[in-house]
């Protein structure tokens, strides 16, 4: 029998896993009896699978049984968070809660682990909230939470937020240091979450933001481009001002990697690009030594990876050609100038034939300044000149998407 898998307590001591997993089973077994609620299958089933492979179990998925009759008992979130508490296990890593209707007490449970910053004994790094159902009082706990909190990506797809509940999520990534990776895809946002969404990202450090299947709009999406683009054209100008006239090398430029497979991976800066010549007169690339981020990562209105598809940006409406190309205008300031943008997802919003030219025209400036290739996806409603174009002139994503199943309440 191979020997038992070891994990590692709060102060670091190795302990033996199987044990610790049996023991949380049953203690969470005994919860549920106890609150009169459904054991969560699939919570069962992976605890199970982490017994005989002797392996950590690092994420948890709460979800409601497929085609449970409305007789059933309830699954809840309160016996999981007290089992994690009465065992102390701290382990865990990601908490998942597909397609339930919460409750204010198991919101306020989850909200209390959430909220010791920095020295909290369940150090959840990833909080997937997808398909549930909260209420506003729900919504405002959470977001007082997210401000204290250790999380580093969060995703609350499919919940569908009017203006006052979303605020209250807003108002909880405000000045977020922490924070990288924020996913709010088809939560039902509208033109006037823009300006909130700017006035999010210039405060905190999320890199990574999913908005698919928004409405947004192109009024919501220009407020939110526009401290992005003002920020990479300033920075632009302060690094060509500041690189040797006489050499006329390009200014070094920041880049960025990522790292793990999460749909939200929290983004670490790399190594700097030195452009040198060698003996020959041959321009060629060093690179310097990769460090991580030690602390706290750099705040401020820039991204990495922002996906915008299927937004309603077109220009049809009330909001008419007008906004389409101030929208246009900001989005090609964006790509012409910033050096951390590494990816930008537009499918499925008809900007037309005008909007096209101006993205392929950016992307060639783009690459003739050196800065990192970006990845773009545009509709191909357009001319297929242009969009072949605009797909030679970016670059193919080297990360593989899955596709999340909407949860089924």
């Amino acid at each position: 029998m191979p020997k038992a898998k070891e994990g590692k307590n709060a102060k670091g001591t190795a302990l033996p896993i199987v044990p610790i997993l049996q023991k949380f089973l049953k203690t969470y077994e005994k919860r549920c009896a106890q609150s009169q609620t459904f054991v969560c299958p699939a919570i069962k089933r992976d605890l199970k699978t982490s017994i005989n492979s002797e392996q950590i179990l690092k994420k948890f998925i709460l979800v409601r049984p497929d085609a449970s009759p409305p007789s059933f008992l309830p699954v809840s979130l309160e016996p999981l968070l007290m089992t994690i508490q009465d065992v102390c296990y701290t382990l865990g890593q990601e908490l998942c809660i597909w397609g339930l209707q919460l409750s204010n007490p198991e919101v306020a449970r989850l909200a209390l682990f959430l909220e010791s910053k920095g020295c909290t004994t369940y150090p959840f790094t990833t909080l997937e909230i997808i398909d549930c159902q909260m209420d506003l009082w729900s919504l405002g706990r959470l977001g007082k939470a997210l401000q204290f909190s250790s999380l580093l990506s969060l995703v609350l797809d499919y919940c569908k937020f009017g203006n006052e509940e979303v605020e209250n999520i807003f108002s909880g990534l405000e000045n977020n240091q922490r924070l990288q990776g924020l996913s709010l895809r088809y939560c039902g946002l509208g033109p006037q979450s823009g300006p909130r969404l700017g006035a999010v990202i210039s405060q905190s450090a999320i890199c990574e933001l999913h908005l698919d299947g928004n409405y947004l709009q192109c009024s919501g999406a220009l407020a939110l481009l526009r401290p992005l683009a003002e920020h990479a054209e300033m920075q632009r100008k302060d690094l060509s001002a500041t690189s040797s006239p006489d050499t006329k090398n390009p200014p070094q430029l920041l880049q960025t990697g990522q790292r793990g497979s999460s749909p939200l991976n929290p983004i670490t800066k790399s190594s700097q690009v030195v452009t040198v010549k060698n003996a020959s007169g041959k321009k060629k690339k060093r690179k310097g030594i990769k460090k991580k981020i030690k602390g706290v990562p750099e705040a401020g209105p820039w991204l990495v990876n922002l996906y915008l598809a299927d937004n309603g940006i077109d220009g049809k409406g009330k909001e008419g050609e007008n906004d389409l190309l101030e929208f246009t205008q900001i989005l090609a300031c964006l790509i012409k100038h910033s050096a951390h943008l590494r990816e930008l997802d537009l499918g499925n919003n008809v900007l037309g034939e005008m909007a096209a030219a101006d993205i392929l025209e950016a992307l060639r400036v783009r690459n003739t300044g050196e800065l990192p290739v970006l990845k773009i996806t545009v509709t191909p409603q357009i001319s297929s000149d242009i969009f072949r174009s605009i797909w030679k002139n970016s670059k193919k994503s080297s990360i593989t998407h899955k596709k999340k199943k909407k949860a089924k309440n």
